[in-house]
């Protein structure tokens, strides 16, 4: 009686000395922040064509969006919070950064490139997207080159990566551009679709996305050189590792497990909201070995 009763309070023991990490660890940072809230803030785009933009009925949808609702759903289970309210903060360029970094947002899902140089104030997800930074120009422009915007006006994105790119290229090549600003990815192509720039220098895919939601998308054309290649990814707080591994967890399985092929073929393959267009942006050879080995590499 006696050993079988010693026996049971070393099993007693052992399970609760294995048990004392997970139940000794306190929350930190953005889970802390969520559970005393019971709320979790996503950061969106309003016009970021496939991956995050607006619907017909004001809803923010897209790429980005469903693999943060991923996260979203790892939050509720590690908080054990089934219920958690999910709110959506719309941002720009120019303050999805400063939003995020003073907690007005806790995860930014959008068209954003993980650089080095942003690296230093917040941090990245896995890899979702590669991009090349290029063109779009009307077709009766007759521009085949970005050597041809010497001496043009071009419109940009306030607070993209755009910007220093395309200055990088003109002192290497010797274009010279007036470069005019929209708020967003719409608004700039606006001001090139409406004359009053020539082109509109932005990552590829969005370029793709403002021409499929143009009344008119014959009337446009990517222009097939690369100012750099570039990695998107969802933007979450620095130093703050507990919430860093969620993060790269959640998004890390549903690559890992091939889902994510799914998801990006409902957005890029298929035909999707407002105008229901079909991006037709095929998988790439480069995308799919990102997806094989997540990482949070920047450029």
């Amino acid at each position: 009686m006696q050993t079988n009763r010693l026996v049971a309070l070393l099993i007693a023991a052992v399970m609760a000395w294995s048990a004392w990490p997970a139940q000794a660890e306190e929350l930190t940072g953005t889970l802390k922040k969520i559970k005393a809230l019971g709320a979790i803030t996503i950061g969106y785009r309003e016009s970021s064509i496939p991956f995050s933009y607006l619907d017909n009925r004001a809803q923010p949808i897209g790429y980005a969006i469903d693999l943060c609702m991923k996260i979203v759903d790892a939050v509720k289970l590690q908080l054990d919070m089934p219920d958690l309210e999910v709110r959506a903060q719309p941002v720009t360029s120019s303050n999805r950064i400063p939003l995020l970094k003073n907690g007005t947002i806790d995860l930014e899902c959008g068209s954003t490139t993980n650089s080095v140089v942003r690296q230093q104030q917040v941090a990245f997800g896995p890899t979702y997207f590669l991009i090349n930074v290029t063109a779009v120009v009307k077709k009766s422009s007759g521009i085949e080159t970005i050597a041809q915007l010497d001496g043009k006006t071009v419109s940009t994105t306030s607070g993209t990566t755009s910007v220093p790119l395309l200055r990088s290229y003109q002192r290497g090549r010797e274009v010279r551009v007036k470069e005019i600003y929209g708020k967003d990815h719409a608004e700039a192509f606006l001001l090139m679709a409406e004359d009053r720039a020539v082109a509109f220098v932005m990552d590829d895919i969005l370029l793709a996305g403002q021409i499929a939601n143009a009344k008119k998308p014959d009337l446009y054309k990517i222009l097939p050189e690369s100012l750099r290649r570039e990695p998107y990814s969802m933007m979450l707080r620095r130093d703050d590792p507990q919430f860093k591994a969620l993060v790269d967890k959640a998004v890390g399985d549903v690559m890992r497990s091939g889902e994510i092929v799914g998801i990006y073929e409902k957005w890029f393959t298929q035909a999707i909201p407002p105008r229901n267009r079909n991006l037709h942006f095929p998988l790439s050879d480069a995308l799919r070995e990102a997806f094989r080995h997540p990482n949070d590499k920047g450029i």
